[in-house]
């Protein structure tokens, strides 16, 4: 899949044909309160219009207010947004992933949400889990739904009775954990890969050959990760407070890697982790 976003807010079609940034901005770690407010309305200030939050952040009210703040002090449209949060683990099952969703929606402030999301891949709860999503998605009030941490074996068992197939698989992407099985099956199934962590808090910046490459493009190690992202069609969602950073991030579109560099990139893959493995997580 090659990748079209030639600005900021290009986006591309989830399997819904809703409309999804190619690029957006992470809350993961990001303090409640003015860190948060600032980092969002700074993003959207700025041209993102893709936020990434999570139940378990703590941070959705924050998240809410400054979307508040950025569609009245900006003039940016609601529906110019795309807003996701993510059921966490011990709200998962049928009843208490509604009520999980619903509290969300009301710490954003929101009437619907773009994307939800299940977080982790609890074992025995995330198909009831996910019958729930199901059931939120045709009640109108998110305009797509998706999963977090799934491996292969977690889509397919799930896939086996679903309803709804995933848009949307947000699983920890970057050159020393490429996923190139992963992405490959859910290509084939239609779901879009997203990825987290896609800097691994910053452990691939001082990479020998990404540092080369930086030094070749003019542009910064980070920049030149994110770009290796968007042209292996993969949704990306750095997370940083500092707005310079936050600007810097995004600057990722008057340039192309060639096909070479970013095999070289792909190449760099040690199926390294910098969180944890869903198959071993402490749920």
């Amino acid at each position: 899949m090659s990748q079209t976003a030639s600005h900021l807010q290009d986006s591309v079609a989830l399997n819904n044909g809703v409309r999804m940034p190619w690029f957006g901005l992470g809350v993961f770690k990001v303090q409640e309160g003015n860190e948060v407010v600032d980092s969002v309305k700074t993003a959207i200030k700025h041209g993102y219009r893709s936020i990434d939050t999570a139940a378990i952040y703590r941070n959705e009210e924050g998240v809410g207010q400054a979307i508040a703040e950025a569609i009245r002090e900006y003039s940016v449209p609601r529906e110019e947004l795309f807003v996701t949060s993510k059921v966490w683990n011990s709200d998962q099952g049928y009843r208490s992933t509604l009520d999980a969703f619903d509290l969300s929606l009301k710490k954003l402030g929101l009437d619907y949400l773009d994307l939800y999301l299940i977080h982790w891949p609890v074992k025995g709860k995330y198909k009831e889990t996910w019958k729930a999503l199901e059931h939120i998605y045709k009640s109108g009030k998110v305009r797509a739904i998706g999963v977090s941490n799934f491996h292969v074996h977690h889509l397919e068992d799930l896939l086996a009775e679903a309803e709804i197939v995933p848009a949307v698989d947000q699983v920890e992407l970057h050159p020393y954990l490429t996923q190139v099985g992963l992405r490959e099956f859910a290509q084939s199934k239609g779901i879009q890969i997203e990825a987290w962590s896609p800097l691994a808090q910053g452990l691939v910046l001082k990479d020998p050959a990404i540092e080369a490459l930086a030094a070749k493009y003019g542009k910064t190690a980070a920049q030149i990760v994110l770009r290796w992202n968007l042209q292996s069609g993969i949704v990306t969602i750095p997370k940083s407070v500092q707005p310079a950073r936050i600007v810097g991030n995004a600057d990722l579109f008057d340039f192309e890697l060639s096909g070479e560099d970013v095999a070289a990139i792909d190449a760099l893959n040690r199926n390294q982790r910098v969180g944890s493995d869903p198959d071993n997580f402490n749920f």
